[in-house]
């Protein structure tokens, strides 16, 4: 029997794929099978794509024929970019052998009427990633029209870097530095850091 394999996927990096995983790995041996290190295949990238390094590798390796199997945790975790792509990745897998397991959707993807399921599936995933990106696009817009920044938060100036390091040099805690600066300790850490201050941590107050 061929071996089974794993694709999992979040889109951004303050996600994690542990749940998952989880699920996955669960699912797989309830099937009597075991997941091999070097066939699990795990990325954080938007699914609006199927140009993805991990992707392309499990893609590799089916085409290959060395995976019996493809357990995803959720057919949107595969792609979203609508239900050409999906069928397609679905078909490509099936010509090389391999069959695909999602674990969550509660759906046989290789019983009768199976196409008409995942084109179901693959049309909701591409909706909702539309959706996603329209509420984006107007918390943007909210944001920018109140007066205030988009994105990451911008660098310390000198001047509150040497409040910060006076006010640690006098004792307060890293964490009551940031909050007094309004900025996270993330920030606070790297602008010290940038400039040489490499202050020991203290103890949270």
């Amino acid at each position: 029997m061929l071996a089974a394999a794993a694709y999992l996927r979040c889109s951004t990096g303050q996600q994690d794929l542990k749940a998952q995983r989880f699920a996955v790995a669960r699912a797989a041996k309830a099937r009597g099978q075991l997941i091999p290190p070097r066939l699990w295949f795990e990325e954080k990238r938007s699914g609006r794509s199927l140009e993805r390094p991990a992707l392309q590798k499990l893609r590799d390796a089916v085409r290959a024929g060395r995976v019996g199997r493809v357990y995803v945790f959720r057919i949107d975790r595969l792609t979203r970019s609508g239900i050409r792509d999906t069928l397609g990745l679905v078909e490509e897998f099936r010509r090389g052998g391999a069959e695909l397991v999602s674990v969550a959707d509660g759906f046989d993807l290789a019983g009768p009427g199976a196409e008409i399921v995942l084109a179901v599936m693959a049309w909701a995933a591409q909706m909702e990633r539309n959706a996603i990106g329209e509420r984006i696009k107007a918390a943007h817009a909210r944001v920018k029209a109140s007066g205030g920044r988009w994105g990451r938060p911008r660098a310390l100036d000198p001047k509150t870097i040497r409040e910060a390091v006076d006010m640690l040099t006098g004792g307060e805690s890293q964490r009551a530095v940031a909050a007094y600066l309004k900025v996270p300790r993330s920030t606070l850490g790297d602008a010290l850091a940038s400039r040489g201050h490499y202050l020991k941590k203290k103890r949270a107050r």
